[in-house]
């Protein structure tokens, strides 16, 4: 795996810095990030079967993590704001767990990489479904969000080794 040489958010002085993109070739860009909540099977239940007191708990968290993708630049401080050209936010069920995956791949064409915007739309949705559920359960666990894949720019593509 390539390392950076030095952190790139960190000028020559130590002091925190936004990354001067604006010499970076525009190309397409896309990341896949993911994590899970893991609850209770009756829990688990309850949100598939759209009985939650709050209601469409998938629905809910699916709009909450393309909103967050949408605003990363807000919530992490040195982001580039990115016109971002597509977010998918999938919640899919995994009963071995008990619990959700969730996955959210970010597209752009741009001058810098979306993994920012794909991990802050996973982690919003997750806290989603915990908001959303903890009246059935608050021992719920958020698990495992990781960036899966990145595409594109001068470092090219990043897979993630599957988890064993």
């Amino acid at each position: 795996m390539a390392r950076a040489k030095s952190l790139t958010h960190i000028g020559k002085r130590g002091e925190a810095r936004m990354v001067d993109v604006s010499a970076k070739d525009v190309t397409e860009r896309l990341a896949t990030a993911e994590g899970c909540v893991v609850m209770s099977k009756r829990t688990l239940d309850t949100i598939l079967m759209g009985d939650s007191k709050k209601g469409d708990v998938l629905g809910a968290a699916r709009i909450a993590g393309i909103m967050a993708a949408k605003r990363t630049h807000q919530l992490i401080p040195l982001c580039h704001p990115l016109a971002l050209s597509q977010v998918n936010v999938d919640l899919d069920p995994d009963h071995r767990l008990p619990g959700l995956i969730v996955r959210a791949t970010v597209k752009v064409k741009g001058q810098t990489g979306v993994e920012m915007e794909a991990l802050t739309a996973v982690a919003v949705a997750c806290l989603t479904v915990y908001d959303m559920a903890k009246a059935i359960e608050r021992g719920m666990r958020i698990e495992g969000i990781r960036l899966i894949e990145k595409t594109g720019g001068k470092s090219g593509r990043y897979r993630a080794e599957p988890l064993s």
